[in-house]
C-alpha cells in the first residue's frame, strides 16, 4: 500500500523558515518523481519544487532563490526548506510521487501560515 505522508507545516512570521517533509513507503525502489505542490486560499494548486531520480532539482520562479529541495532516494524522502517566506506563500502544501510502480499519489496535504 503506498502512502505519503508529509510534516512540518505550521504559523510562520513573514521572513521566517520553515522545514516541510515528506516520506513514501510501499515499494522497494524510490518512486521516479517526488515532487511539492501548494494550494493557496481560492486558487489552483501549483507546482512549487520537483525531483527525480536521474536529474536535479526543479523550482518555480516564485519560490528560486528562497526554497530548496533535499531529496533522499533511500529513504525515499523529500524534504522543502523555505526561507524568507512572504504571506504569498500561505498555501497548504502536498507532497506528490509519480512513477511507473507507485502510480500517482499525493500526500494528505499540511498547511504553511506566513502571518505577522
Amino acid at each position: 500500500q503506498v502512502q505519503v505522508v508529509e510534516s512540518g507545516g505550521g504559523l510562520v512570521h513573514p521572513g521566517g523558515s520553515l522545514t516541510l517533509s515528506c516520506a513514501a513507503s510501499g515499494r522497494r525502489s524510490a518512486p521516479f518523481l517526488m515532487a511539492w505542490y501548494r494550494q493557496p486560499p481560492g486558487k489552483a494548486r501549483e507546482l512549487v519544487a520537483a525531483q527525480t531520480t536521474v536529474g536535479g532539482p526543479n523550482y518555480a520562479d516564485s519560490v528560486k532563490g528562497r526554497f530548496t529541495i533535499s531529496r533522499d532516494t533511500a529513504k525515499m524522502t523529500i524534504d522543502l526548506q523555505m526561507n524568507n517566506l512572504k504571506s504569498e506563500d500561505t498555501a497548504m502544501y502536498y507532497c506528490h510521487i509519480n512513477d511507473p510502480f507507485w502510480g500517482v499519489s499525493w500526500g494528505q496535504g499540511t498547511q504553511v501560515t506566513v502571518s505577522a
